[in-house]
């Protein structure tokens, strides 16, 4: 009978390190149902005249989250999160080719996750200019709140006209939203400013998107150290003389022209959940 290795084999010390360490997480599968597609003037002009409409492309520009504590239920905290989308729209205005136009669409969530507690104010020595803000400064304990989600999956689109009195989406026109509230970083993806009114119709697209919430805190975790992490590939750069040199040394993507079959995936021992 062979002697079974010591799984510490190589420990050279415990060291300290500064993570992020996840308290809680969730995982969502939501469905936005007829949500509004608010569009330049451009874009509102085409869709005046259209008479169907298709989503092409649906994007996450960015999902701004908020953190705050639940009353009475200690290490519990709220994340409300708001969802900007890019929607891609091919407009038809009749028997010539579909107008493609871009709008933002937006998506609020709510959740609640346990995210521990800590009374420690927490300053870092990262320089930002002008970033002091009065408003945070009691918060700077607070959890982080991260979010990962994939593009969303266009279910739907269509126009409904905003005179039509019978229209049984006329809630979603009246809802308010204010377009000084998006963050000039998403309303500069698109070519010209959003506007909010004065067009006759208006699209409405339903989604589906999958993102999971966890809530982190840096914490100082005791773990065992092997040794340094050194590279030992060297790096490879082109020369002015022959920039083709670096291309010389780039294999040929055989995967691009050939995508792998199923049972490729199926060997992989390390391919899906655990």
């Amino acid at each position: 009978m062979s002697e079974k290795k010591c799984p510490t084999e190589g420990f050279r010390e415990a060291v300290c390190i500064h993570t992020d360490k996840v308290y809680d997480s969730c995982r969502d599968k939501d469905c936005l149902e007829n949500i509004r597609v608010y569009l330049t003037a451009c874009g509102q002009e085409a869709v005046d005249n259209a008479i169907n409409v298709k989503v092409t492309k649906a994007e996450v520009i960015w999902v701004f989250s908020d953190v705050e504590a639940v009353p009475f239920n200690r290490g519990f905290y709220s994340v409300d999160l708001k969802y900007f989308f890019c929607i891609t729209l091919a407009v038809f205005t009749g028997l010539s080719r579909p107008i493609e136009v871009r709008g933002l669409a937006t998506f609020d969530k709510k959740v609640i996750l346990f995210g521990s507690e800590g009374n420690a104010k927490i300053f870092r020595s990262k320089y930002k200019q002008d970033a002091f803000d009065p408003q945070l400064w009691r918060k700077t304990n607070m959890p982080n709140a991260v979010v990962e989600v994939v593009d969303p999956i266009a279910l739907g689109a269509k126009v409904v006209d905003v005179r039509d009195n019978n229209n049984c989406h006329k809630h979603h026109h009246d809802e308010p939203f204010d377009l000084a509230s998006v963050p000039s970083s998403v309303a500069g993806v698109f070519e010209e400013p959003l506007v909010l009114g004065g067009g006759e119709k208006q699209v409405l697209v339903s989604l589906g998107i999958f993102s999971i919430i966890k809530l982190e805190r840096r914490v100082q975790l005791l773990i065992p150290s092997y040794d340094f992490c050194i590279p030992h590939k060297e790096c490879v750069s082109a020369t002015e003389d022959n920039p083709c040199d670096l291309f010389e040394r780039i294999s040929f993507p055989v995967d691009e022209f050939f995508p792998p079959e199923r049972n490729a995936f199926e060997d992989d021992p390390t391919c899906g959940c655990r």
